[in-house]
């Protein structure tokens, strides 16, 4: 990084960003091209959890190269200045790498949904039929990687 002041090295905040960002952006890398897929997320123990179908894009490219790289940010606000280069964005934001996996067994896709299901939906609201079960699969991205980085200042 080349500011280093401001990089996050509160492993709290950290964790904040992890568990209060809405969306994550996934960046995968097939064929010389680079992709990125917004998703929901759940987070636990250093990993990603990720619902997906059990085909498409996503699976098309783990299948061809499983290590991803992460983005998420939380409190984003543009600050106005009075000359157009005087603007900034006040942020916190993460950026990770891992390898990513498909899980295909019942009580771990189980295990996965509820951590998803309990960011968006709260606890107890977790039923799972096993007809939609088998129609999904649980992705993990184990994180090997992880670096903040803030903009403006903050009250924690």
């Amino acid at each position: 990084m080349r500011r280093f002041d401001k990089l996050i090295t509160d492993s709290q905040i950290i964790e904040k960003i992890l568990n209060e960002s809405s969306i994550c952006r996934i960046g995968f890398s097939v064929d010389g091209e680079a992709h990125i897929i917004p998703v929901n997320f759940g987070y636990r123990d250093n990993k990603l959890f990720i619902h997906s179908a059990t085909d498409g894009r996503k699976i098309d490219f783990i299948m061809q190269n499983n290590r991803v790289c992460f983005e998420m940010e939380l409190d984003h606000e543009i600050i106005t200045g009075k000359a157009a280069c005087d603007w900034t964005t006040k942020y916190r934001s993460i950026i990770g790498y891992g390898y990513i996996s498909i899980i295909d067994d019942s009580s771990q896709k189980k295990a996965g949904l509820d951590i998803i299901m309990s960011k968006y939906g709260g606890p107890n609201t977790n039923t799972y039929s096993e007809k939609i079960l088998k129609k999904m699969v649980l992705l993990v991205i184990e994180i090997d990687t992880l670096s903040g980085k803030q903009s403006g200042e903050w009250e924690d």
